[in-house]
Order: C-alpha cells, then structure tokens, then sequence
C-alpha cells in the first residue's frame, strides 16, 4: 500500500495544481454555490466529468488525441464560441440589478444547469489537454497498479475542490448580499470568459 502513496500523491498534487485556477468551470459553480441552487448537481457534473477524462488520459487517449490535430481545432473554435455568448450572459447580468440577489434567484431548470456546466466543461479544450493530454502522458511515468493510484488521486483532487468550492462559497454569502458584489463578481466572470476565448482564438 505504501508504494501506491507516491503515485496518488503526485496525481493528487498535479490535479489540484490545473484544476485550482480561475476558469469558466469554476466560475460558474461558484456562482451556483452563492446562490445555492443546484450546488451538489453541478458538483457532481464537474467531479465526474474531470474524473472521466482524466481515466480516459491514464488509460492511453491522450496520446491518441494528440495525434488528431483537426479535432482539436473543431473543439477549440466552438468553444471560444460558446465562451463568449456566456461572457455575454454574465455582462447583461452585472447590468441589471434585478437579477443581483444571493440566494434564489433565476438560474434555469436542473436540465439547464447541468446543461451549461457540460459545455462549460467538453468545450473547452483546455479541460482535455489537462486532464486527457498531459495527466495522461504523465501517468506513463507508473504501470499497473500504481497508474491507477496516479489516477485516482487526480480525481479526488478534481472531487475535493468542486465540493469544496460549491459548498464553501456559502461562506462569502454576507458579502454577496450586496448587489454591488454581485455586479463585480459577474463582470468578472464575463472576462474571464472572454479572455480564455480570445486566448483559445490566438492558439488556432
């Protein structure tokens, strides 16, 4: 069992290390979490979904996505698309006050949550070539059982911050019940949105 201690904790490390960063993802669970609609769902669609990935990586699909140039350029020109019409829905927001409240609030169905958090996640090529391309490529590094400790502690990082993140965002509640604070964080959000489109549009 000890010998599997290093392959999870360089997987668990070198998860939270890509995943801990502000983007679209973690934009918008933690706006779900301050307005605590829907936080275990959308949660859960971001745990399993990086776990997904980061076995299809260990597993060997990143060296196959690698060499399939032209569908990374197909994902990576949608998902520029899709981040800026969502920068576009959060700056309309932070313009109208109406829609400023910190808990409740108009978020859409559970089918529409789960909706958005798959595209802010599967379109975004970011999402693969950290987790598919190089968590795979790294897990090369162990065989047999120690590449699925490698793996495993990478997802439990994945879990560990959306949960964390979701739940724990209820924290800043008593400052998110300021409509100004709402308006900051949406503004925010729209140029985090925009900046990774326009960084995904330079790298075509």
């Amino acid at each position: 069992m000890s010998g599997l201690l290093l392959p999870a904790s360089q997987g668990f490390l070198l998860g939270a290390s890509l995943i801990v960063a502000i983007g679209a993802q973690n934009a918008y669970v933690l706006r779900l979490g301050l307005m605590r609609r829907h936080v275990f769902a959308i949660s859960t669609l971001c745990f399993l979904s990086d776990a997904l990935l980061i076995g299809a990586g260990v597993g060997g699909l990143g060296s196959i996505i690698q060499g399939m140039p032209a569908l990374l350029f197909w994902i990576t020109l949608a998902g520029a698309g899709f981040l800026t019409v969502y920068g576009l829905i959060a700056f309309r927001r932070a313009l109208r006050p109406a829609g400023l409240q910190a808990s409740g609030g108009d978020v859409g169905s559970l089918g529409a949550v789960l909706a958005t958090g798959a595209a802010l996640t599967f379109l975004n090529p970011h999402v693969y070539l950290d987790t598919v391309v190089l968590l795979g490529s790294l897990s090369a590094r162990f065989e047999g059982e120690g590449r699925l400790a490698y793996g495993l502690g990478a997802a439990l990082a994945s879990g560990v911050w959306f949960y964390g993140l979701g739940f724990g965002s209820r924290l800043l509640a008593p400052l998110f019940a300021r409509p100004m604070a709402w308006r900051v964080l949406d503004s925010l959000i729209a140029l985090v949105m925009w900046s990774i489109a326009f960084g995904l549009v330079l790298s075509l």
